[in-house]
């Protein structure tokens, strides 16, 4: 055999190994068939070929090409290759996950009837899902705003750390410090003392206020009332003979007339005890030797 048909057999098998080499480098299984099927995506977010394709986390192809839609502007096509022996369910929906650190993953959410399937060459629904980039650029308004703040704060520290009053406002807190732990001890002495004292009192007190209660409820109240209201009535009954005229007492209270004639009379007998005083002998006549005629 001449030399140069051994070196262009040497370059054919070179080529047939080098290729599927590449084939078996990117995760196409060269000893085992597959079937294409096509998912839309409007966005393929970074895409390649030879892209794992998982289902439900579990690899089963891979990407075999990404295609622009030119009969549907916006929309992208993408090819996968998946082992014969997976069936795709209908309701099955592509979902493009995008990766925090670039690139996305594939992964193909099986629908619920494995009956009902799609066949090679049909076109799956795609979807894709708001990954942590996507989160985190919800997230980055926000974080700009509390940055804004921190830097507020910042500043105001550094005024604060920079001010001649520190010192002082640093005695006062100490000053602050030592009259709260001061309380404290107080406080503390009051709790271990004074407290199960007062406690004691109102605990002594409480049995007398039973006691009372007992004793009370031991009373014949009701005879008590009684004998009260018969006081009561007695008196009332007094105060009503003493505002009437039909008897003595009430008479010598009411009548002015008795009243007058008693005045008078006691004016004229302390007239007259005056004048026996003054005059007795006009009252009085003996003698012991005998009567001496005037």
């Amino acid at each position: 055999m001449k030399r140069e048909v051994k070196i262009g057999i040497t370059g054919v098998v070179a080529l047939i190994v080098l290729f599927f080499g590449m084939k078996f480098l990117k995760g196409v299984d060269l000893f085992s068939s597959n079937e294409l099927y096509y998912i839309s995506f409007s966005d393929a977010k970074g895409l390649s070929k030879s892209s794992t394709v998982y289902a439900d986390g579990y690899n089963i192809g891979i990407v075999s090409n990404v295609l622009y839609d030119y009969n549907h502007p916006g929309n992208v096509v993408v090819e996968i290759s998946v082992d014969e022996d997976v069936k795709i369910p209908h309701g099955t929906i592509a979902v493009l996950d995008e990766a925090m650190l670039g690139g996305c993953t594939l992964n193909m959410t099986m629908g619920p009837n494995p009956a009902n399937r799609y066949l090679p060459g049909d076109t799956i629904v795609g979807s894709t899902a708001n990954g942590l980039m996507s989160a985190a650029a919800d997230v980055m308004p926000k974080v700009e705003k509390v940055l804004e703040h921190v830097d507020s704060l910042i500043q105001t520290l550094n005024q604060l750390a920079s001010s001649p009053q520190l010192p002082r406002i640093l005695q006062n807190a100490e000053s602050i410090t030592a009259s709260l732990d001061e309380s404290s001890k107080q406080l503390n002495n009051l709790l271990k003392n004074d407290i199960p004292n007062m406690t004691a009192s109102f605990n002594k007190v409480g049995k007398n206020v039973v006691t009372l209660t007992d004793n009370l409820n031991q009373l014949e109240l009701q005879a008590t009332l009684n004998r009260v209201n018969n006081t009561i009535d007695n008196v009332q009954k007094a105060t009503n003979k003493l505002n009437a005229k039909d008897n003595s007492l009430g008479l010598l209270l009411n009548d002015t007339v008795l009243y007058g004639n008693l005045n008078t009379t006691v004016n004229s007998a302390t007239y007259l005890l005056q004048d026996l005083k003054a005059n007795p002998e006009r009252y009085v006549h003996f003698s012991l030797i005998g009567r001496k005629p005037k």
